[in-house]
């Protein structure tokens, strides 16, 4: 998918998107040919705007789980990313999804703290941010791969996926800079980085003490120690 952030401050960039490149590997008739050519893997069933005046996405908080907001039994398309606050990736990109509801107004947007849900990286191969997801009910059914994160290849990606047009007057606008997925980037604690600090650090503290708990009891180790 392009350079792309593990889920901490930095990594390897080339590696993560070998890997998640093999998740959702894309149909064999697919690898010939444009994008443009292709006809729509995925047939969204577009929800109903009527009463709807403002289209923006939402943002899950870490009590929130993504199943809730996917209907298994329905074919609503929903395209979701997986995001960190300290990723510059992700916040370049945010302006950019943060305008795609207004373009694609009958379909669904939903954006998560991949830190905070740990099962749902494993479980859907997002182990490198940004990364974003297009699911059909409960089911993800493509994977953005392209490294050029802006609004008109976002706009592609769906149109070429579900066939839906993208409105023609929508633009990146100085409110998409301001919210409500973050584009700028948060100085925040690497929880798993601290906890595996400290789990070594405990480790090695361990392996110190039962160390010099040996020596003593070694038959002439003490005598060594006591002169």
């Amino acid at each position: 998918s392009g350079p792309a952030a593990p889920l901490g401050p930095a990594g390897g960039q080339g590696r993560e998107q070998a890997v998640l490149e093999t998740v959702l590997p894309a149909p064999a008739e697919e690898s010939n040919g444009t994008d443009s050519a292709k006809a729509p893997k995925v047939s969204c069933e577009e929800r109903n705007v009527t009463g709807i005046d403002r289209f923006t996405l939402q943002i899950l908080n870490v009590s929130q789980d993504l199943m809730e907001f996917l209907n298994p039994n329905s074919s609503d398309c929903t395209l979701v990313l997986f995001y960190t606050p300290w990723c510059r990736f992700s916040a370049s990109l945010a302006p950019h999804f943060n305008s795609l509801p207004r373009a694609f107004p009958t379909l669904r947007f939903l954006a998560l703290d991949a830190s905070q849900h740990s099962s749902l990286s494993t479980r859907f191969g997002t182990v490198a941010v940004p990364n974003i997801l297009l699911f059909q009910g409960a089911k993800p059914m493509a994977r953005f791969n392209h490294t050029d994160r802006t609004l008109e290849t976002l706009k592609d990606f769906i149109f070429n996926q579900t066939g839906i047009e993208a409105k023609s007057d929508v633009a990146v606008t100085e409110e998409d800079w301001e919210g409500p997925l973050p584009s700028v980037l948060t100085k925040g604690i690497d929880w798993l980085l601290l906890f595996s600090l400290l789990f070594l650090a405990s480790f090695v503290m361990y392996a110190t003490v039962r160390t010099e708990s040996i020596r003593w009891l070694i038959p002439g180790q003490e005598h060594e120690h006591q002169e």
